[in-house]
């Protein structure tokens, strides 16, 4: 897959921060192994000294905040510590809950081979959830984490009992459109293929402060596969 031109990802733009969509299955950093492309080093073909202020997973898709100096990486990196930025994800879940301002404080420690897991002894997590969407079988969740721990939002939502569609480390299935559709034929020799091919989170929203004090805020657009989904869940009810 061709990586992006990173110039068509920014979304916000002043003479300290960005702000891009993250397309889904690109890393932010570098990976463990591999070198597969990843959104910094895109960055950084553009701008020298651009840092990235947090991290989403590869699958998430939204919004990503990058500093272009250090004193931008200092001010926007204490908001973080501080728990002063606002983050708003949007989640496809598996199951119907009732969920209103639900606050959510499980532990999280990480585990080996890049998964976490919640333990009493772990770091202390919070996010909290509302219910946008009830579907048949599925619900469109806002997440607003407090903290910013590894799979934060994938392990309380499994905590829940509604783990993320797509989401087969955490207890979410995958989602197939002949569950919907009673007339789906595939051809003969073909194998149904998951509708969407990863787990089904959006960092929508994010807002912190600039250098000057002003806020800024920012929405990131859902990507296709994304939309289509929330699209497909609405029309079946």
């Amino acid at each position: 897959m061709k990586p992006p031109h990173f110039p068509d990802l920014v979304i916000f733009e002043n003479d300290d921060y960005l702000v891009v969509n993250k397309p889904p299955f690109l890393a932010s950093l570098d990976e463990r192994v591999g070198g597969a492309p990843n959104l910094l080093r895109l960055a950084r073909q553009h701008y020298d000294d651009i840092q990235p202020a947090h991290r989403l997973d590869r699958d998430t898709s939204g919004a990503m905040a990058f500093a272009k100096h250090p004193e931008a990486y200092r001010h926007l990196a204490m908001q973080f510590e501080n728990r002063e930025v606002s983050k708003q994800y949007h989640a496809v879940v598996w199951g119907t809950p009732q969920l209103y301002n639900t606050l959510v404080q499980r532990n999280i420690e990480t585990t080996s081979r890049g998964k976490a897991r919640l333990a009493y002894k772990g770091k202390e997590a919070e996010t909290r959830f509302t219910t946008l969407e009830t579907y048949a079988r599925h619900a469109l969740v806002l997440a607003e984490p407090i903290t910013g721990r590894m799979h934060q939002i994938r392990l309380h939502l499994q905590y829940l009992q509604a783990p993320i569609v797509g989401d087969t480390t955490y207890g979410g299935e995958d989602f197939f459109l002949s569950s919907l559709k009673k007339k789906f034929n595939l051809k003969e020799g073909e194998t149904e293929q998951p509708f969407i091919k990863r787990f089904a989170l959006h960092a929508l929203r994010l807002k912190f402060t600039g250098l000057d004090g002003a806020e800024i805020a920012v929405e990131a657009p859902y990507p296709k596969d994304f939309r289509v989904l929330v699209e497909v869940l609405g029309q079946a009810r």
